[in-house]
């Protein structure tokens, strides 16, 4: 025994180099709304347990003021860009003190500006993973513990453009899932073999789909897209396989069908577990290697090169186990769950979208800046959106976003009264926050008429004449009251 345990201790030189991971998670906390930054959000801070006190403030740290920074970055596996200081006019320079252990993160609020954490007033709290910090109509941050983000070997860092934005693919998110996501599918592109996407419903299947398609040697051919649940049962094999002419009637038209029209290309079958069993097995030979197949009533053996994705929301037991083991790659698609601090990222994307359509959405709801177009969105809504739990995924979030932008009449995006009963966890209504040790009395409708008359209106100026935070506190005041911008002129 002591000389095979001698022997099996002589490890090859590659494996005694693999340090073990004992820590592959940190904790992380990301930029999810800014109000004076949009364009900031996905950017991160990681936090080193047991490092010491970090200031989370305004600027740099000074000869008077040394204390370290917490540095924002925008993170990716080709590396890290490091990003300004935070410069929102309402953050204190020392807004707050911050440390990282085991147990989560501590926040002590040591600024002019009011913190909540989950909602709920705080100036000391220890953060958990999953946990919103909102500092005062200035910034939402979430606190997270993450792996580090993939190794890249096969997906080419090149095809994801700016941060933040969707890559050649149209996936959007910064998340490790969603690199993690980016590098299976490049591997199953090269990898030529049949693959199946798992994932919940409004979770991307098909945009992934279309992603190995193009990753692949095949993309210079047009995907076959077909729902596997619309098969007719009597018809399947001629849907698939085509049929000879004159077959089965005399006068009836050569078929190619659908796994000739596909061969150098890619076939994607959605919802594949809802195929019936039985027909299920009408796949099996040509999904073997040679592609082999008939056509109905010729007896001519052919063949197809090409590449089979299926996709379903169910369980993968649901299919034969032949099937299973033809489609020899299997990719789980992450949830909105998954990838919550993707959620900015998805919203400003599809509002995009949304302003191709309208114009008056890219009026309206969209400030300009130095990375591009970034929407306005009171920092409630886009807490109830992080919070909410999606059963369709990004389906269900441009959904919310549909009825945000019909209900929210201002410059920017509210979370409506009407909005309120699509959630399951929407923030309280709240006027303006105000420091000190008692809050001043919040101004009257008649108070706000006037001081939004003295200004011509302007929304700024006004909430700086209150002595409001920002403009956001002012328009929740006039949603309370029932006050238009128009009224007051």
């Amino acid at each position: 025994m002591s000389e095979w345990v001698t022997t099996c201790n002589e490890r090859p030189e590659w494996l005694k180099r693999q340090a073990p991971d004992t820590e592959p998670e940190k904790w992380h906390l990301t930029i999810v709304w800014s109000g004076a930054e949009p364009e900031r959000i996905g950017e991160s801070v990681m936090l080193e347990e047991q490092a010491g006190n970090f200031i989370l403030g305004r600027g740099d740290a000074t000869a008077a003021d040394p204390t370290e920074r917490l540095q924002f970055v925008r993170s990716r596996p080709t590396g890290i860009v490091t990003t300004p200081p935070l410069r929102g006019g309402g953050l204190s320079r020392r807004q707050c003190r911050v440390s990282a252990t085991r147990n989560g993160v501590t926040f002590e609020n040591i600024g002019r500006a009011q913190l909540m954490v989950q909602g709920k007033l705080s100036n000391h709290a220890l953060l958990r993973a999953g946990d919103l910090v909102t500092i005062q109509d200035q910034l939402i941050l979430r606190c997270s513990r993450q792996p580090a983000l993939p190794r890249l070997h096969y997906f080419n860092p090149k095809l994801a453009l700016q941060f933040g934005l969707a890559d050649s693919f149209g996936i959007v998110g910064e998340h490790h899932v969603t690199w993690e996501l980016r590098e299976q599918l490049a591997f199953c592109a090269a990898a030529k073999k049949h693959v199946l996407l798992l994932g919940e419903s409004g979770s991307g299947k098909e945009l992934a789909a279309r992603a190995l398609h193009r990753l692949s040697s095949r993309a210079t051919k047009p995907m076959i897209t077909r729902n596997a649940a619309t098969f007719p049962a009597s018809l399947i094999d001629a849907e698939l396989f085509g049929n000879a002419p004159d077959y089965p009637t005399s006068g009836t038209p050569l078929r190619q069908g659908m796994i000739g029209q596909v061969d150098g290309s890619t076939l994607f079958l959605d919802e594949l577990a809802e195929l019936p069993l039985e027909l299920q097995a009408h796949l099996l030979r040509v999904l073997d290697q040679g592609g082999e197949y008939q056509r109905l009533g010729d007896p001519v053996v052919r063949s197809s090169e090409f590449c089979l994705i299926g996709a379903t929301n169910h369980d993968p037991t649901e299919l034969r186990t032949d099937i299973l083991g033809r489609l020899a790659l299997q990719v789980q698609l992450p949830s909105l769950a998954d990838r919550v601090e993707d959620i900015p990222l998805l919203v400003r994307h599809l509002l995009l979208k949304a302003a191709d359509t309208l114009p008056d959405v890219r009026n309206r709801l969209f400030v300009d800046s130095a990375q591009g177009p970034q929407p306005r969105i009171d920092p409630l809504l886009m807490q109830a959106l992080l919070q909410h739990r999606y059963t369709n995924n990004v389906r269900e979030l441009e959904a919310l976003l549909w009825k945000a932008t019909a209900n929210s009449p201002r410059e920017f995006l509210e979370l409506s009264q009407a909005l309120r009963g699509e959630f399951v966890h929407a923030p309280p209504s709240i006027g303006p926050l105000v420091c000190g040790p008692a809050a001043a009395a919040e101004p009257t409708a008649e108070e706000l008429t006037s001081a939004l008359s003295r200004q011509g209106g302007n929304v700024a100026k006004t909430a700086s004449a209150l002595g409001l935070k920002s403009r956001y506190a002012l328009y929740r005041l006039m949603r309370k009251h029932g006050i238009s911008v128009e009224q007051a002129r």
